[in-house]
């Protein structure tokens, strides 16, 4: 029925289930809308049906998703009847196509959900294929965006190819001179670019064996790209003057792409972390500073009443131990002040406070502060601020009397328990000293007096003036041996743990 002035809507064709071929070309069919093409549907059950043209008729809309059911399809021509739109998905299954013509229409490749040419690679029958003056200038190829696909090697059998007239862009693929049968190329008004692949010197034509593409009767064009260079002289275009760098594929790009991506993740973590780092060793220092309290001599007067003798609560070799409240907060505390003026006490002070700097133990004295400065007659003051402890030294309790015949205010002994635990966190405090500071510390004076009782009656070690530090070179070489040489406390008395 082709070539008649046939106007109007095509009937429905559902009865002719026999159909082998529907030729409706050069009439006036079709109104341009929409709906037009849905009679292609019922031909699902011509299931003979071999050839279908309805090019250059007034029909309208899109091409329907039913046109990839028919499966006994050998020829396709659509063209020039202006439909538009996207292929339809599952096109490319119609495997038995030997030619396909969809030239003149306004197919968008930006918006193929099929992939055209790729697709149609697996159509190895096809032989004519025409696709020019449509509009797929976007994803032509998965792999390869807006350019022809590697793929087009694989139609081995293809005669005639035309995809003049398009957007496509990119390196024509060294693949295309697979198609050795080809006798018609036509890639002119596109905006391929790069150097024609020499692989099309392989094309041969039909019918003839060893004959180069030269040599054959064959038909090529490639006009229009402004920006191809050199190729076989059929193209007439210029020598390239450069190699053109290769693309990269997208597979090296996604590695390229991962590998930096993985490598600013490192750099923004590394940085990140020196930046922790950095802001703890500052937290630190500010903690460290912030955990002491800030004390003058002139808050130490007041908390002692100008350092009372009714405050006085214990005197020892280097100073004197008072007991003071603070006017902040109202904190209870002890301070020993040292006496200057005695020898050995400047290395006292600071022998107790670099053992206690540092040392951190439920079972030592607690250090709260320090203070270093001048009194109000302007001679050096020193002395260190404690935790104050309220059931006094180990001492008081072992020996109510005193030393000088006087009864302290203690008004029960020790029980057998008490006794017990004293001494067990007085192992505790040692042991730590011993093996578990960064630099090992020997009291050198442990006694009941330097032995404090807090609230709950834990036993806390205090007064390190006669610390000494033991060198853990020193400490390794000598094995299991120990020496209580060059290690003093009291005068005629050698403490235990030396």
């Amino acid at each position: 029925m082709g070539q008649n002035q046939l106007h109007g809507k095509v009937p429905s064709l559902k009865s002719l289930i026999s159909l082998e071929e529907l030729v409706l070309a050069i009439n006036h069919l079709g109104s341009g809308g929409i709906g037009d093409l849905t009679f292609l549907c019922v031909l699902t059950n011509a299931t003979r049906l071999g050839t279908l043209q309805i090019q250059m008729n007034t029909f309208g809309g899109m091409l329907p998703q039913c046109i990839a059911n028919l499966s006994s399809l050998r020829y396709f021509h659509v063209n020039e009847i202006k439909i538009f739109g996207s292929i339809p998905n599952g096109f490319g299954n119609l495997v038995n196509l030997e030619s396909v013509s969809l030239y003149g229409n306004r197919f968008s490749g930006n918006k193929l959900q099929g992939n055209v040419l790729s697709t149609l690679a697996q159509c190895h029958n096809l032989i004519i294929l025409a696709l020019e003056d449509n509009d797929f200038n976007g994803i032509v190829s998965q792999e390869i965006r807006g350019s022809l696909p590697q793929d087009i090697g694989k139609l081995i059998n293809l005669e005639f190819l035309d995809i003049s007239g398009n957007k496509l862009f990119g390196e024509i693929p060294p693949s295309l001179g697979s198609c050795i049968k080809l006798e018609y190329l036509d890639m002119h008004g596109n905006f391929f670019q790069g150097k024609i692949p020499s692989s099309l010197e392989s094309l041969r034509g039909h019918g003839t064996n060893q004959r180069s593409f030269q040599e054959c009767n064959c038909h090529i064009s490639g006009g229009g790209n402004s920006k191809l260079c050199g190729g076989i002289p059929e193209f007439h275009l210029p020598k390239c003057r450069f190699q053109h760098k290769r693309e990269l594929s997208p597979t090296l790009k996604l590695i390229i792409s991962l590998v930096f991506g993985i490598l600013g993740v490192i750099l923004v973590l590394t940085f990140l972390y020196l930046q922790f780092l950095r802001r703890g060793k500052k937290e630190s220092a500010s903690s460290d500073s912030d955990k002491f309290l800030k004390v003058s001599y002139q808050s130490l007067l007041k908390a002692t009443d100008a350092f009372s003798s009714t405050n006085l609560i214990g005197m020892g070799s280097f100073g004197s131990v008072y007991k003071g409240v603070l006017e902040d907060g109202g904190t209870t505390i002890a301070i020993k002040v040292f006496n200057l003026v005695r020898r050995g006490a400047y290395k006292s002070f600071t022998a107790e406070c670099e053992a206690l700097k540092n040392i951190r133990h439920r079972n030592l004295v607690k250090v709260l502060s320090v203070c270093s400065g001048s009194d109000y007659r302007g001679n050096d003051f020193k002395a260190l601020i404690y935790e104050f402890m309220v059931n006094g030294s180990l001492e008081e309790w072992l020996h109510p009397a005193g030393t000088n015949g006087e009864i302290n205010d203690r008004q029960s002994s020790l029980t057998f328990c008490q006794r017990l635990n004293i001494a067990i966190h007085v192992a505790m405090a040692l042991e730590y000293l011993h093996h578990h500071c960064e630099t090992p510390i020997v009291h050198c004076d442990l006694k009941p007096s330097n032995v404090l009782l807090g609230d709950d009656m834990i036993g806390h070690v205090g007064d390190f003036g006669l610390a000494k530090f033991l060198p853990i070179t020193s400490q390794t070489s000598s094995g299991n041996q120990s020496s209580s040489l060059g290690i003093k406390g009291t005068i005629d008395y050698t403490p235990p743990g030396t």
